[in-house]
């Protein structure tokens, strides 16, 4: 396999373009939570996250389903970013920074806080090979490599801004997301680890807007 480098360029327009989920990231922040305050349990309709993320059905690395709404984004924080298995460029850089998170957050990961490695070649990465390229970065309960179905995983990158027609072309883009609190953002995988887990740990930590007090 021959990897080829994207020009920062390149890089930089389709971040440009991918950014377009922050707005309606934004928006789920602020209506989400008024949803569900205001519907009761027999009568609950979906959020607008729900409707938005979809429960399409990804496939783990033991060859678990699992839902990305339900199981994967909703109640959690997550720190999420696409590769595939036979990418010996940028991928094992961006993996290991993963691996780096996953050692900064300890034993929060697979608690409240989740890794999710989302693969942009889901026909020749199996579980079975995910098994394999999940072990080799010392992955542990909670973090998650994702794949499924060609239509499934493609829906997802979608839904996360990270979708490429040509899986050389794969973003080198980390998102990360508070899904409880609606804080969501993005930085690039490639940066200092420093950077990054700055980043990670804002959102990690978010308790979400203030209370409004009451005036005198």
């Amino acid at each position: 396999m021959v990897w080829r480098q994207i020009p920062l360029a390149v890089q930089l327009r389709q971040i440009a373009v991918r950014c377009r989920i922050g707005l309606a990231l934004a928006l789920l922040a602020w209506v989400a939570p008024a949803a569900a305050q205001s519907a009761s349990p027999a009568t609950q309709e979906l959020s607008p996250a729900h409707k938005y993320f979809t429960d399409v059905i990804l496939v783990n690395q033991f060859g678990e389903p699992l839902r990305l709404y339900s199981d994967l984004l909703k109640g959690k924080i997550v720190v999420i970013n696409s590769f595939f298995a036979t990418c010996t460029g940028v991928c094992p850089v961006m993996n290991r920074k993963m691996a780096q998170i996953q050692e900064t957050l300890g034993d929060r990961v697979g608690r409240d806080v989740f890794l999710l490695s989302i693969t942009v070649d889901p026909e020749n990465d199996t579980p079975a090979r995910l098994r394999d390229y999940a072990a080799s970065y010392g992955a542990r309960p909670g973090w998650h490599f994702l794949t499924g179905k060609r239509e499934n995983v493609e829906l997802a990158l979608r839904k996360l801004g990270q979708y490429v027609a040509a899986r050389e072309d794969h973003l080198t883009l980390m998102i990360v997301g508070n899904e409880p609190t609606g804080l969501w953002k993005k930085v690039l995988a490639l940066a200092d680890i420093g950077q990054i887990l700055d980043t990670v740990l804002s959102v990690v930590n978010d308790k979400g807007p203030a209370a409004p007090t009451e005036k005198e």
